[in-house]
């Protein structure tokens, strides 16, 4: 059961991320399409405006699908509002963070007006300095990066059923999820936001951002399968140490 609560979790939070970019879009005034709870046929929705708003048949974060014909009319889009759409997802994640941490600090503590409005910057300050502290080493041993599998299975074990210990979970795995989002390195949200300003830098450069971002799909999903096999062998199969 524990680690159907991580997985869940897991999916919330990239949901809350996707959200981030539909609130953006929406104060940038970008159109969207479509906004999906999970992935897949669509099981259900209605349609509000020019957005249709969706439940799909599996249920695993969601996702924003602009009204563009091709990628060119997106790229038509002022880099300034493509920049707000791409803070979205982080800057959501963060907020929960903020608010997650005065939910614990009420929880384990009791109320105060530090628990709940200082006391979760600086706690979120932290788990980010620890996390920008560790980030050269997991570049130099990949061996030590975890994915979906990973994060259910280690949850898995260190929840136990403790609420303040999902709630302590949720808070790291939302910093976590901001903060490699924000990684300047294409396709992630802060490698498009690298390419927006580099067009403010020279338009030529805009010549460089399909092959760079197909190169980056690329070696972000083999990063994806290398983490998934090494997870899997690791905690599921029990031959990787």
């Amino acid at each position: 059961m524990d680690y159907l609560v991580v997985f869940i979790l897991i999916s919330f939070l990239i949901l809350i991320h996707e959200l981030g970019h539909l609130i953006a879009a929406k104060l940038s005034n970008i159109p969207i399409e479509r906004f999906s709870i999970g992935f897949g046929p669509k099981l259900c929705g209605l349609k509000k405006g020019k957005t249709e708003y969706r439940l799909s048949v599996f249920t695993i974060g969601g996702y924003v699908l602009p009204e563009i014909k091709n990628l060119n009319d997106f790229y038509q889009i002022p880099s300034s509002k493509r920049i707000v759409y791409a803070l979205g997802g982080p800057s959501a994640n963060l907020l929960l963070s903020i608010i997650l941490s005065a939910v614990y600090n009420t929880a384990s503590t009791g109320f105060s007006l530090y628990g709940i409005l200082l006391y979760p910057f600086a706690q979120v300050l932290k788990i980010t300095s620890q996390f920008l502290y560790a980030l050269p080493s997991l570049f130099a041993d990949p061996g030590q990066l975890s994915g979906i599998v990973g994060v259910v299975a280690i949850g898995g074990q260190l929840v136990a059923g403790d609420l303040l210990k999902i709630l302590q979970l949720a808070i790291i795995l939302n910093i976590n999820l901001a903060l490699l989002n924000l990684l300047p390195l294409p396709p992630l949200d802060g490698g498009k936001i690298l390419f927006c300003l580099l067009e403010q830098i020279h338009r030529s450069l805009i010549k460089l951002r399909i092959p760079v971002m197909v190169t980056g799909w690329v070696l972000l999903l083999g990063l994806i399968c290398y983490v998934t096999i090494v997870d899997v062998c690791r905690h599921v199969l029990r031959i990787w140490t």
